[in-house]
């Protein structure tokens, strides 16, 4: 017998898994690159946060994107902070791991 949290009708925390990438590794200051990600146990239509690393804390950005009916995803980045940056998207609470992406 399973002793693993579900939510009712949907698959279990441990089920779920969201994966990024980033197209580049180094960008000018706002120039703007992509980050694809795919999803598992997380339904289309759901939204996607960008955070970024800042002071210690992942902070929130204003750029959002959804999971489409192949489970995955793209968004747009501007990033101002020259140096190096890490961020990662959120989807369902799920977060990714993080991508380090180079401000010059």
């Amino acid at each position: 017998m399973s002793t693993a949290p579900s939510t009712p009708g949907g698959p279990s925390a441990a089920a779920r898994t969201n994966t990024v990438t980033a197209d580049r590794e180094r960008v000018r200051q706002w120039e703007e690159f992509r980050l694809h990600g795919k999803v598992t146990g997380i339904k289309a239509g759901t939204a996607v946060r960008l955070q970024q690393m800042q002071h210690g804390s992942w902070k929130t950005l204003p750029a959002e994107s959804v999971v489409n009916r192949s489970l995955d995803y793209s968004m747009r980045v501007k990033l101002g902070i020259r140096g190096v940056n890490r961020v990662r998207t959120v989807v369902a609470g799920q977060p990714s791991a993080p991508v380090t992406v180079t401000v010059r």
